[in-house]
């Protein structure tokens, strides 16, 4: 099932979705080809660090999505989307995938809310049913949300997601036997960047957790530890270069972008399989990574 073009595969080709974890085995995922730029200044406007290389963009996401495909795992490769989309790169924020199916979020940043709808869009052409979305005032961004277990999924309050958005997906999600647990996110840098309760902590396995301390909520902190969670902490240089920015793929195999050496050693120390990927382009002048740059659409260890 695995494609390079979503247009390639027929409605309904899809026959499961789900996997209610961060760390199951991955099978599918979609990633969201990279948007035209229409030039001049239009990176900064997104926050981005520097102008954005088009041709050297494509061809690092066609790696990171290659780097995927090895993996065994089947790729939904959706777009490129809509010129000027730039963030839509990031397929992790617009909706989170349930058992029931996909839930449609309210990106807090203006410029990506035409991004649920791209989304919709790819849902429909898969078979995969929207069980509920996200409206004005309310805002969740994926980035946000965090399953601490099937039954239990996290998320931040924060500039990206607010009280409004919070209640909404609970009340989505609570017919399902989910309950939505928040936790208040620092103020950082402020509302002009983006943190996100993932921005400090990525599971990687089983009850373990790459982490950046310093700025989680003692609350959340606390709640992992009662539960039995196991931490990796990265070093302070390299929470800037997304070194808590990791993708589980099962099996103690994970992803991470490259110029996090220190983090890499502290994985494969833990006895993690690490593989990191050229994202100078796609993560790094973005902020964003390998969490960020996937949607898992199903995850599942059998």
């Amino acid at each position: 099932m695995t494609t390079g073009a979503i247009q390639d595969i027929p409605v309904g080709a899809l026959s499961a979705w789900g996997g209610q974890s961060m760390t199951a085995k991955l099978r599918t995922v979609m990633v969201r080809r990279p948007a035209q730029t229409v030039g001049g200044d239009e990176w900064q406007s997104f926050g981005y660090t520097r102008s954005i290389k088009q041709d050297a963009t494509v061809r690092e996401h066609r790696q990171f999505t290659d780097m995927l495909r090895t993996q065994g795992i089947d790729v939904i490769e959706a777009g490129p989307d809509p010129t000027g989309h730039l963030d839509a790169i990031f397929a992790y924020d617009p909706s989170i995938i349930t058992d029931a199916g996909a839930v449609l979020l309210r990106p807090g940043k203006d410029l990506r809310r035409g991004e649920p709808n791209l989304h919709r869009a790819t849902y429909e052409e898969f078979g995969i049913p929207v069980i509920g979305e996200i409206v004005a005032p309310g805002t969740v961004e994926g980035g946000d949300t965090l399953w601490v277990d099937s039954k239990t999924l996290a998320i931040g309050r924060g500039y990206r997601t607010n009280f409004e958005g919070i209640k909404q997906l609970s009340s989505i999600l609570s017919p399902h036997g989910i309950d939505v647990v928040p936790f208040d996110l620092p103020y950082g840098n402020g509302p002009a960047e983006c943190l996100h309760l993932m921005s400090m902590i990525s599971p990687i396995g089983e009850k373990t957790a790459v982490i950046y301390r310093t700025i989680m909520a003692v609350a959340f902190f606390e709640m992992l530890k009662d539960r039995g969670w196991t931490f990796i902490d990265i070093p302070e240089e390299e929470f800037d270069t997304m070194g808590c920015n990791v993708l589980a793929l099962g099996d103690k195999t994970v992803v991470i972008a490259n110029r996090n050496p220190e983090t890499v050693a502290r994985m494969q120390a833990a006895g993690f399989t690490v593989i990191e990927y050229e994202g100078d382009h796609i993560s790094h002048n973005r902020q964003g990574g390998p969490t960020c740059l996937t949607r898992p659409i199903l995850r599942r260890n059998d």
